[in-house]
């Protein structure tokens, strides 16, 4: 039963391992390319590489992103997370801005048990103040598990030998979550820090560790 247990965290955790997508300030993003580097707290340390290109600017600025996330630890690349996306600026009045953010996903979990490779999406809105030289704002959103492959490893199947491995359907789950964020902007740099916590989709189970924070720092080119 210990196993499953850890099967459930280990699900639990590939779906909350998340460093978000770039903190952007609306109105201080004249260059098209922006570069991050981000570090968080979730269940340990996770950091985080990201980079964006503007494709379109004027009233409702587009930015496609690819992010990478990996937690510290002895085998950093035994567990990951990749996005591919965009977000866009969807609503400007004077100094309040509302932007939509839409990704795909794939992440990769190990344990003794299990590794779990999983396909989903993340959608969030984001509304805020922003100036030139500072912003703040909030973000809702939500982060869905469409499809997972488990792997079991031979430890886990001498104690349950029944088990299968490969793809399960329909979706595992997901979670709801929400934070706060702000930035400070000088020259092309950006710092940038959210703190924020996640819930279950049922609204009735959190996470072992549902806070998560994330400060990171871009420079724009």
């Amino acid at each position: 039963m210990k196993s499953l247990h850890e099967i459930i965290f280990a699900l639990l955790f590939t779906l909350s391992l998340r460093i978000h997508a770039q903190v952007i300030n609306w109105e201080n993003l004249p260059q098209n390319n922006i570069a991050s580097v981000n570090f968080g707290t979730e269940y340990g340390i996770i950091s985080g590489l990201t980079y964006g290109y503007k494709i379109s600017d004027g009233k409702f600025p587009f930015l496609i992103n690819t992010e990478v996330s990996i937690p510290f630890g002895e085998k950093r690349l035994d567990d990951f997370k990749v996005k591919l996306g965009g977000q866009i600026r969807v609503l400007k009045v004077n100094n309040f801005n509302m932007s939509i953010k839409m990704q795909g996903i794939f992440r990769v979990y190990n344990s003794d048990f299990v590794k779990i490779s999983n396909f989903g999406s993340d959608f969030s809105t984001t509304i805020g103040y922003y100036r030139e030289r500072w912003f703040t704002g909030a973000e809702f959103g939500f982060d869905k598990a469409i499809v997972s492959r488990y792997i079991h490893t031979d430890l886990y199947k001498s104690n349950f030998p029944d088990v299968k491995d490969g793809w399960y359907e329909p979706s595992t789950g997901g979670n709801y979550y929400y934070n706060v964020k702000g930035g400070y902007s000088f020259g092309e740099n950006d710092i940038t820090l959210s703190v924020g916590k996640i819930t279950s989709q049922d609204f009735k189970t959190s996470p072992l560790f549902p806070i998560f924070s994330q400060i990171g720092y871009n420079i724009k080119f």
